[in-house]
C-alpha cells in the first residue's frame, strides 16, 4: 500500500522558458510532442503549428542524432517565419552532443539521467564499492559539464526527465527499479546542477503506472523541500494509451497531482495525432486550476482499512463498482446490459461478467432477480423480501441508527457532504458500507474532508465515493471522474466507487467509465491490460495501427498486460512490468519480448501480431 502523504505547501520557482515562463503562479502549461521525422522540415513545421493551434504552450521534438538536432534551426526559423513564437523542447536520449547542439538552438532541452552518461541498462546487478559509485558521479558531472555551460551562455532551460523503467543499472542494484530509485536519480543530477549554479531546471517523474508516477513525484517534492529547492514539476503518465483508457489513465495520474497543488506543465501521452492530446490536457488543468487546492483539508493522519469487511467484499479483488438505478423506473433486460451484464436474446438468461456491477442500488424489488444479480433497496421494501439472499437494505445513517430491522451481512448506508459523524460510530465494519456521495462542480475536496473525519475520530468504515456529475460528453466525464477517483483507489482510501451522472451520457458508458478507472489505475484487472506509446520521432512503425492490430489478435485474453512501444528507446525497461511487449526495431520490423527479453526478433510487421498471439498461447499452453 502507498502511503497517502499530502504536500502541504509546493509553490515552484519559476523559470524562463523563452517567452513563456513555468512555474510560480504562472498557468499551469501545456504541452504534446511531434511524431514527424525531424529531418523532414515541412511535416515537422506543419505538425508544430497544428499542435500550436490546439492550444500547446510548448512543442517538443525528437533530436536522436546531431543531424536532427542542428535540423531544429530550420525548424524554428520556419514556424517564426510563419508567425509562431511557441517555445520549443529537443528531447534527446543517449546523445550528450545532440543535447549539446539543440541546447544553442532551441529553448529546452529534456535530458534522461537514466541514459544520458550512463549505458543502456541490462537490467543486471551493477555492484559497486562506494568509491566506485562516488566515481560514477565524478564522470557524470564531467559529461554535463559542456551541457551547463551551453545552457547558462543560451539561456536555454534544462528538464531532467526521470522514467520508471529506464534508470541506470548503477541506480537500480542501489535502489531497484522503484520510485525511491527514480527519486535518487532526480537528486543526484540536481545537486550536479546545483554545485554549477545553474537552477533553469525542471523535472518529471514519469511511468505508466500511475500509482508509481503519483508515489514518485510526492516523494521528489518532499524530498526537493527537505533540500530548500522548488523546480518546477512537469506531469505525465508514459505508454497511457489511446482511445478511453489513455485519457482515464493520464486523468488519473495527472489528476491527482494537480488536485493537491502539484504540477507546472502537463503532457497527456496518447497514441494518437499528437494534437489530440491538447484538448485532454487543456480539461485537466482546466479542472484542477492553479490554487484551487488551498481549498483541500490539512494532511490525513495514517489510513487503515477496517480489520473485518463484508462478505461481498472479500469474494472481489479490487475495488467495488455500484451502479445507482434509482431514477429508472423498474428493472429489467435493458436495465442489467446497462449495468454491465449480458442478456442471452433467445432464452433471455442474464449472466454476470467481469465488468458487471457488483451491487446495484434500486427504488423498487423486481418480480424475477437473476441469480448473479445483487441489489440494495430501501430498507423498508427490503424488509418484505429480508429472506432474499440478493438482496440488501439501504439507509441513512439516521434511520438505521434508529432501525432495530437490520441484514446479517450487508447493510449499506448512504450519506453526503452534511453527514453527522456520530450516526456513523455505531455501525460494524464487518456488515456495513457507506456510500458518500457529493457533487463535485459544488464540493470537489468533500471526500477529503469526509475521510479526514472519520480518521481524526478514528472510525474505520468500508467507503465507496460516489460522485454525482452532469456531463453530456463521455470524454468530459472520464476524465473528471478519473482526476477525482482516481488517487482514492490508488491510494486504497476507498473500498468501492459508485459514478453517477446526471446528463446525456449513455448509462452503459457511466458503467464503463468505474470500471476503466480501476482498470488503468491497476487496482482491479478486468480485462487485458495495453500500455502504447505515444509517437515521435523514433517511432519504426505506424503505431496507431499497430496497437489496433494487437488489440484485435489479444483482445479475447484477460488478466494480462501487452505493451506497445514505437522504438527500443521506449523498450524494454519503459514497459514497467508488462508480461508481453511489441517494440519497433528498424523500419517494418518489430521485436516481440516476453518481460523484458526479446525472444522474437526483426519480425515483419504484417506478421507481428499473430506472431505474439501465437507465443502467448503457446506460453499459456505449457
Amino acid at each position: 500500500m502507498i502511503p497517502h502523504t499530502y504536500i502541504t505547501t509546493y509553490i515552484s520557482t519559476p523559470v524562463s522558458i523563452g517567452s513563456t515562463s513555468l512555474g510560480g503562479d504562472y498557468p499551469i502549461r501545456i504541452q504534446s510532442m511531434t511524431n514527424t521525422d525531424t529531418l523532414d522540415t515541412k511535416a515537422s513545421v506543419a505538425q508544430c503549428i497544428r499542435i500550436i493551434e490546439a492550444g500547446a504552450d510548448y512543442v517538443r521534438l525528437t533530436a536522436q542524432g546531431v543531424r536532427e538536432a542542428e535540423n531544429l534551426a530550420v525548424i524554428k526559423k520556419e514556424l517564426r517565419k510563419a508567425g509562431f513564437s511557441t517555445p520549443l523542447i529537443a528531447d534527446i536520449h543517449f546523445n550528450p552532443v545532440a543535447a549539446e547542439t539543440a541546447a544553442r538552438l532551441v529553448e529546452k532541452v529534456r535530458i534522461n539521467p537514466g541514459n544520458y552518461a550512463d549505458k543502456r541498462a541490462t537490467f543486471e546487478k551493477q555492484k559497486l564499492t562506494e568509491k566506485e559509485y562516488n566515481e560514477e558521479l565524478e564522470r557524470t558531472h564531467t559529461k554535463l559539464l559542456p551541457l551547463i555551460n551551453i545552457c547558462r551562455e543560451n539561456k536555454t532551460a534544462i528538464r531532467l526527465g526521470i522514467n520508471h523503467g529506464s534508470l541506470s543499472d548503477r541506480i537500480m542494484t542501489r535502489f531497484g527499479n522503484t520510485p525511491a530509485g527514480m527519486v535518487f536519480s532526480a537528486m543526484e543530477f540536481i545537486k550536479i546542477f546545483r554545485a554549477e549554479n545553474f537552477n533553469d531546471l525542471v523535472l518529471s517523474m514519469k511511468s505508466s503506472d500511475t500509482a508509481i508516477m503519483i508515489e514518485a513525484t510526492r516523494m521528489l517534492v518532499r524530498m526537493m523541500q527537505s533540500e530548500g529547492v522548488s523546480y518546477p514539476l512537469h506531469l505525465g503518465v508514459t505508454e497511457a494509451g489511446e482511445g478511453e483508457d489513455g485519457r482515464i489513465r493520464s486523468a488519473a495520474g495527472i489528476g491527482a497531482l494537480l488536485s493537491e497543488g502539484i504540477g507546472d506543465t502537463i503532457r497527456v501521452s496518447l497514441s494518437e495525432d499528437p494534437e489530440k492530446e491538447i484538448p485532454v490536457a487543456k480539461k485537466l488543468a482546466g479542472y484542477y486550476p492553479r490554487g484551487i487546492s488551498n481549498s483541500k483539508p490539512e494532511k490525513p493522519l495514517s489510513f487503515k482499512f477496517p480489520p473485518s469487511k463484508p462478505k461481498i467484499l472479500k469474494k472481489i479483488n479490487g475495488p467495488l463498482v455500484i451502479s445507482n438505478m434509482t431514477s429508472y423506473p423498474e428493472i429489467d433486460a435493458d436495465s442489467y446490459k446497462d449495468a454491465g451484464y449480458i442478456v442471452n436474446t433467445k432464452t433471455g438468461e442474464i449472466k454476470r461478467t467481469d465488468s458487471s456491477a457488483d451491487l446495484i442500488i434500486t427504488k423498487g424489488c423486481p418480480e424475477n432477480i437473476p441469480d448473479d444479480v445483487s441489489l440494495i433497496l430501501p430498507y423498508k421494501i427490503w424488509f418484505d423480501h429480508r429472506d432474499d439472499e440478493r438482496l440488501f437494505p439501504l439507509f441513512s445513517p439516521e434511520t438505521f441508527h434508529e432501525s432495530t430491522f437490520r441484514s446479517d451481512k450487508l447493510n449499506v448506508l448512504l450519506t453526503g457532504s452534511h453527514f453527522n459523524i456520530e450516526y456513523l460510530r455505531r455501525p460494524d465494519p464487518a456488515t456495513t458500507l457507506v456510500i458518500f456521495t457529493f457533487h463535485p462542480e459544488k464540493e470537489k475536496y468533500a471526500p477529503d474532508h469526509f475521510l479526514n473525519a472519520l480518521e481524526k475520530t478514528n472510525l474505520i468504515h468500508n467507503i465507496v465515493l460516489n460522485p454525482v456529475f452532469r456531463e453530456n460528453n463521455i470524454e468530459d466525464l472520464q476524465i473528471k471522474a478519473a482526476s477525482l477517483l482516481g488517487r482514492f483507489v490508488i491510494d486504497k482510501r476507498v473500498s468501492g466507487i459508485s459514478v453517477t451522472n446526471i446528463g446525456e451520457v449513455d448509462f452503459r458508458e457511466v458503467t464503463a467509465t468505474a470500471f476503466s478507472i480501476l482498470q488503468c489505475t491497476r487496482t482491479r484487472i478486468t480485462r487485458t491490460l495495453y500500455l502504447s506509446c505515444p509517437t515521435c520521432g523514433r517511432t519504426k512503425f505506424n503505431l496507431q495501427e499497430s496497437v489496433r492490430k494487437v488489440k484485435e489478435a489479444t483482445g479475447h485474453l484477460k488478466g494480462l498486460k501487452i505493451a506497445v512501444m514505437g522504438c527500443i528507446v521506449n523498450g524494454p525497461g519503459e514497459m514497467a512490468g508488462a508480461d508481453y511487449g511489441y517494440v519497433g526495431a528498424a523500419n517494418g520490423k518489430v521485436h516481440i519480448y516476453r518481460g523484458t527479453i526479446p525472444v522474437l526478433k526483426s519480425i515483419p510487421e504484417k506478421d507481428a501480431a499473430g506472431e505474439l498471439l501465437k507465443l502467448i498461447e503457446g506460453d499459456r499452453s505449457e
